[in-house]
């Protein structure tokens, strides 16, 4: 690995969320009886998710997903969308929330360091940025 590349990495890789560890599985039989472990993922909210990631490698097969409505596109420590419920959160805060009560500058700082800032920490961050 490119030395300043290796810096880079080490530097944010704490910021890349974690995938949860599977505890549970799911059995895909295909049509020639052979059969798929598939794991299944817990988020912090909304539905558990089959991790096909290895999928095709196993398999030969892709999965078909028109409209893009059942599928989960990555993993976040910052948002939690459940599109059934119509609902966007934040760092565990509902958008809606955010965008009556908050201003813009302390929704920056929200994301920056996961929670709302007390006044000192506002004041603080404010005259920093």
């Amino acid at each position: 690995m490119d030395p300043k590349y290796k810096e880079k990495y080490l530097k944010y890789k704490d910021l890349v969320p974690k995938l949860p560890e599977a505890r549970e599985f799911a059995t895909l039989q295909m049509p020639d009886g052979k059969e798929i472990k598939i794991p299944i993922l817990q988020g912090t909210g909304g539905p558990a998710m089959l991790d096909i990631r290895n999928l095709y490698s196993q398999t030969g097969c892709f999965t078909f997903d028109p409209g893009y409505t059942a599928t989960g596109s990555c993993m976040s420590n910052i948002t939690e969308v459940d599109a059934a419920e119509g609902e966007l959160r934040i760092r565990g805060y509902s958008i809606e929330e955010l965008t009556e009560k908050c201003s813009y500058i302390e929704v920056c700082y929200l994301l920056l360091y996961g929670d709302l800032p007390d006044k000192d920490e506002l004041a603080k961050f404010e005259k920093t940025v």
